[in-house]
């Protein structure tokens, strides 16, 4: 004969099993909020009212008494809050009733229903609906980044770059591409319950990349959306190259990556690349240039105008012997710092002294007497 122990144990497994399949049997997936309310898409504030005060009269729990007509009102109810609240309408029009819940608990709106979903939440299990014991962090689609091939001269002066970009936006009907699959606990992530032993069960996650949300899974085939969740959209975007941006720095347009249900678009990064210029050399905020001058400048010194980037001419004087790999900075002809520092940075300049690969005897004896060499008859 079993013990109590084992009885009571038994009689605590059997309770907690049927109000698990009482939850799973009464948890469904929300209702088109404008199918809940016999209204199309494209309604005004005054039907949406007038819809709102005739389903409620239909479902109200003090005039109907049928099973589910209480739970029916509250999600009429709902849908109405949600309907006649221009920036939740907007919300749920583009992102449906998942990207409102996301919505409302950042703005700290979500809240738990407690119940039995507080109940099992001890046990492992996680129930759709609103809020609940742990909320489900919000997904978005992969960020994009895309080079920006930019010359030396633009990163000096800065431009104003206009690109066209194509991305994935979600079909316009997707909403109604929608079923209720309880299995589906956010986006791509399917969770079932596999008995592992009598009275014990157990959640067994998967990927599946038709489930778009809490309780929400797409419908394959689905006539208003013939091409699928997404369709494609171009895009003119104006981008800021801003003076002396780095190379690997990042322009950065937030949410216009592809869209998916359930989530949120990544961000567009462009990534500066600098091409090499045919003289100039960067390093940060500073130019590098090699100038190779002959001998005879070398030694008696020399003045030579520099074309900068932005096309603007200066001149750098030179009196005394220049050294070969000799290098000169010129201050302020570097390039514009960032990070709000104002100015700019400096120009270094290695000088290459040219030898000559020969001499005339007289060349040689003109070179020594001026320098003070001695003959090779004195050697």
């Amino acid at each position: 004969m079993p013990s109590l122990r084992q009885s009571s144990k038994t009689m605590l497994t059997n309770f907690l099993l049927t109000l698990l399949l009482l939850q799973i049997g009464t948890t469904h997936a929300a209702e088109d909020f404008y199918k809940l309310l016999g209204i199309s898409r494209s309604a005004s504030q005054k039907e949406i009212k007038k819809a709102y005060r005739s389903k409620s009269l239909e479902f109200h729990p003090d005039k109907n008494k049928n099973e589910g007509a209480a739970e029916k009102f509250a999600e009429i109810a709902y849908a109405y809050e949600v309907l006649t609240d221009e920036e939740k309408k907007n919300i749920y029009d583009r992102h449906g009733e998942e990207g409102l819940k996301q919505h409302e608990q950042r703005q700290g709106q979500g809240g738990g229903h407690g119940g039995f979903e507080d109940i099992f939440s001890h046990f492992g299990f996680n129930f759709g609906g609103h809020g609940g014991g742990r909320q489900q962090r919000e997904q978005s689609t992969p960020n994009v980044n895309i080079p920006l091939r930019v010359s030396l001269k633009q990163l000096y002066l800065g431009d104003t770059i206009e690109v066209e970009y194509v991305r994935q936006t979600l079909c316009v009907n997707w909403q109604e591409c929608m079923k209720a699959n309880q299995e589906c606990q956010g986006p791509g992530i399917k969770v079932r319950m596999q008995q592992i032993a009598p009275g014990f069960v157990q959640q067994v996650q998967q990927r599946d990349e038709r489930c778009i949300g809490r309780g929400k899974m797409w419908s394959s085939n689905c006539r208003v959306c013939p091409g699928g969740q997404t369709q494609s959209e171009k895009i003119d975007l104006t981008i800021d190259l801003q003076k002396g941006m780095y190379p690997g720095e990042p322009i950065t347009f937030e949410g216009v990556a592809d869209e998916k249900p359930g989530m949120t678009p990544g961000d567009l990064n462009f990534i500066v690349t600098q091409e090499s210029h045919e003289y100039y050399h960067r390093d940060g905020d500073h130019l590098y240039v090699t100038m190779e001058i002959p001998l005879v400048d070398a030694l008696t010194g020399f003045k030579h105008e520099f074309e900068h980037l932005d096309g603007h001419k200066f001149v750098v004087n030179v009196d005394d012997v220049t050294e070969c790999d000799h290098v000169m900075r010129v201050s302020g002809k570097g390039m514009p710092r960032r990070g709000g520092r104002g100015g700019y940075g400096d120009l270094f300049i290695t000088f290459d002294v040219d030898f000559p690969e020969t001499l005339t005897v007289e060349q040689k004896k003109g070179i020594r007497k001026i320098l003070g060499g001695r003959g090779s008859d004195e050697l």
